[in-house]
């Protein structure tokens, strides 16, 4: 990025020239803006959608420009990851090619981490193998996802 007054060159993200101090964001369109993320922050209440009337699902809360994104759980075995092939594929660095895999156990989900770098997090704890509640937040990457199964289930 460049000065608009002395023409120096800055680093990306600057918000002032380094040799003059001039304001680097002063003539940038609101487009070019961006929101910044405090893990921790309540996301707000979850609201049942309507894919998953019927099925298990789980739905990006955060993360990537993904937000309200639904994955139906019909098969037996759902990959997430880095891996192209992957049913839910996330694309992160911090994400593993193979990160973790969501199991149907009789009438349980179960989520197991596949032995990423980083880890899986349900509810903001490391979990290697857990099995999953209404509700439950699955942290992987920079990703949250939420848990959810239909009513009465």
């Amino acid at each position: 990025m460049f000065c608009p007054e002395c023409g120096i060159r800055n680093s990306e993200g600057a918000s002032f020239c380094v040799r003059c101090g001039a304001s680097l964001l002063a003539d940038q369109p609101e487009s070019a803006t961006t929101l910044s993320y405090v893990p921790g922050e309540d996301d707000g209440e979850i609201t049942p959608f309507a894919a998953c009337t019927d099925d298990a699902c789980l739905v990006i809360r955060s993360g990537g420009g993904r937000q309200g994104e639904t994955y139906v759980l019909r098969d037996e075995r759902v990959a997430i990851g880095r891996h192209p092939d992957a049913a839910i594929f996330l694309d992160d660095v911090t994400v593993s090619r193979n990160h973790a895999v969501v199991l149907r156990e009789g009438d349980a989900w179960v989520i197991a981490d596949e032995g990423s770098l980083n880890g899986t997090f349900i509810n903001r704890r490391r979990g290697e193998r857990t099995v999953l509640s209404d509700g439950d937040e699955i942290q992987i990457g920079k990703y949250k996802l939420t848990f959810l199964v239909p009513a009465g289930t």
